[in-house]
């Protein structure tokens, strides 16, 4: 059974880095069953799609908004999808999800998945000085 586990979150200052970790168990990343997308929650808002990266030959899409501060990545030796996040401000906290992704839509800049599968609990972002 394949499992994702998201990792790397912690407490960073605004303008920081930091890099997120989505390990795949149970399968081999690359035959997983569709690409891998990124995506986040805070308390009181709608969860935000970010990026997703195609494993067959590593294309990556982006949400406008996070083009140039969010780089979506892949390790398959290391069963490993990463999301590399810089120039960190407040509106960037929130709990970040990595999960197989169905559906991918790209409308008015905005990346909207639907049918997630496999994704784990998550990991806290908090971005505070």
């Amino acid at each position: 059974q394949l499992r994702l586990v998201e990792s790397g979150g912690d407490l960073v200052q605004p303008g920081g880095s930091l890099r997120l970790s989505c390990t795949c168990s149970g399968e081999a990343l690359d035959f997983a069953p569709g690409p891998i997308g990124w995506f986040r929650q805070a308390p009181g808002k709608n969860r935000e799609d970010i990026a997703l990266i195609n494993l067959s030959d590593r294309s990556t899409s982006y949400a406008d908004s996070m083009k140039g501060r969010f780089t979506v990545s892949a390790d398959g030796t290391r069963n490993t999808v990463f999301l590399d996040m810089s120039d960190l401000s407040p509106a960037d906290t929130a709990v970040y999800f990595c999960a197989v992704v169905q559906h991918v839509s790209y409308l008015g800049g905005e990346l909207t998945f639907r049918g997630l599968d496999y994704g784990g609990q998550g990991t806290q972002v908090t971005v505070s000085s």
